[in-house]
């Protein structure tokens, strides 16, 4: 594989049993591209994030990460050759303030009393920490208890701690879940301004999202990709809009 590539998907298959939740997905997310995985419910978008990331293992098939097989390695060795990801549903240290939460995906924690928490005071860190959550629109919101967030504050915290790995790939699965309109935009923005060195793959259901941060997308259905082009192309689609949009795809600047 050509050391351009940052993530390799060959031939992958996902089975539950008698259940073929995905099968034969192949890909390339080259270093610094960005690419949208879309589909409706159950097309196996989230099947194949968790096999990239080592969640599940996959039933066949290979995956290589900067030209390294992977395919049998679990979540935390793919995690130290550079992948971050997030999740549908969020997983956070409730019981910790915002601030808190980003220090410790920076490094700073300990197991106390039988919890995970902040460890020391690093100066470093903490500016460090207050920087990201103002780069992901939680500016002032440091000294926060978490259960105290909204559902879309709670998606921008995460998106902080997995920059906070200084990720060489970053997955986003549904990242604008539950967002209002103004995050919405400041998220598009946040991901067209991510260092050109961080290659993105976003599973994402608002099309405005999706279309507008890609370089390239794939269409997934039923377990299987079935599609692959530019933006534009999805948006030209007739296949695109009968099984996913029901319609037109919004222009988005």
């Amino acid at each position: 594989m050509t050391e351009s590539l940052a993530l390799t998907v060959d031939n992958v298959s996902k089975h539950f049993g008698g259940l073929k939740a995905m099968r034969d997905v192949s890909l390339t997310l080259g270093a610094g591209e960005r690419i949208s995985v879309i589909g409706t419910n159950g097309a196996g978008k989230s099947t194949l994030f968790n096999c990239i990331a080592g969640t599940y293992r996959a039933t066949s098939g290979r995956i290589e990460l900067f030209g390294e097989d992977v395919t049998r390695l679990p979540a935390a060795n793919r995690a130290r050759r550079g992948l971050a990801r997030t999740f549908q549903t969020s997983r956070l240290f409730e019981n910790l303030t915002v601030a808190e939460n980003v220090y410790i995906a920076l490094g700073g924690n300990e197991f106390r009393g039988g919890w995970l928490r902040p460890k020391g005071s690093d100066v470093a860190r903490w500016d460090r920490a207050a920087r990201l959550l103002d780069r992901v629109g939680l500016e002032g919101r440091g000294p926060s208890v978490v259960v105290d967030l909204s559902h879309g504050e709670q998606r921008q915290l995460e998106l902080a701690m997995a920059l906070a790995l200084e990720p060489r790939i970053l997955m986003l699965d549904e990242p604008a879940a539950g967002f209002s309109p103004a995050e919405r935009a400041h998220l598009i923005t946040l991901l067209r301004e991510l260092p050109e060195e961080i290659s993105l793959l976003l599973i994402e259901h608002d099309m405005d999202i999706a279309l507008a941060v890609a370089t390239r997308v794939i269409v997934m259905h039923d377990g299987e990709k079935i599609l692959e082009g530019t933006p534009q192309q999805i948006r030209e689609s007739e296949l695109v809009r009968e099984i996913y949009l029901g319609g037109s795809v919004v222009e988005v600047a």
